[in-house]
């Protein structure tokens, strides 16, 4: 079980929080701590795509212009590897569940997904 989350992001705190459990999973800033290529292939994996772990609220999403581009697959995991804040958080890995951002339901079903872990 492991958590990639930002230890500066007062969401990512939030949700911690409420994660029961949470001494059993394996915390990883991603500041301090940046992702592997291995871990983003494991994570895309489980999502599905590289897109669905980009974040397009990065302050810096906008200022590269990234906006006006057509992305693809291999984009998305180079800039999710060449800057921690594309990367959406908090990624929880419970199992082969995986579970990418901060809306209501992806928390709520990770929280229940640890509960029962």
């Amino acid at each position: 079980m492991h958590i990639y989350h930002l230890s500066t992001c007062s969401t990512c705190q939030r949700i911690l929080k409420q994660i029961p459990g949470l001494e059993r999973f394996e915390l990883q800033d991603i500041k301090s701590t940046p992702i592997t290529g291995a871990q983003l292939d494991a994570m895309k994996a489980l999502a599905g795509s590289y897109e669905a772990l980009f974040s397009r609220r990065s302050m810096k999403f906008r200022p590269m212009g990234l906006h006006e581009k057509q992305l693809t697959e291999q984009d998305y995991r180079t800039l999710i590897l060449m800057e921690y804040t594309f990367l959406k958080r908090p990624v929880i890995i419970i199992g082969n569940e995986i579970f990418v951002g901060n809306a209501k339901a992806v928390v709520a079903a990770a929280i229940d997904a640890a509960s029962r872990a």
